[in-house]
C-alpha cells in the first residue's frame, strides 16, 4: 500500500490545495501502480511550524515561502 508523506511549512497552502495535493497524487500513484490501488494510496500532509524547517543553513518562514510561491509563474 503506497503511502505519500507530503511536509509543507504551515500556512502556504490553503484546504483548496491541500485537496488538490492530495487528488493528484493519488492519481500519480494510480497511473503507476493501476486502478486497484487507489483504494489503499494514502497521503499525509504534515506541516512544518513556520522558522522550524531550514534550508542552507537558515530557517524558513511561512513569509519567505510565501514570497517564492507567489513569485512563481502560475
Amino acid at each position: 500500500m503506497p503511502l505519500v508523506n507530503v511536509r509543507l511549512i504551515e500556512g502556504v497552502f490553503n484546504e483548496d490545495e491541500k485537496r488538490a495535493m492530495i487528488e493528484k497524487l493519488t492519481d500519480a500513484m494510480v497511473e503507476i501502480e493501476g486502478e486497484n490501488m487507489r483504494q489503499v494510496t494514502w497521503v499525509v500532509i504534515d506541516e512544518v511550524k513556520s522558522g522550524d524547517w531550514g534550508l542552507a543553513g537558515n530557517p524558513l518562514t511561512t513569509e519567505h515561502v510565501l514570497g517564492i510561491k507567489n513569485s512563481v509563474p502560475a
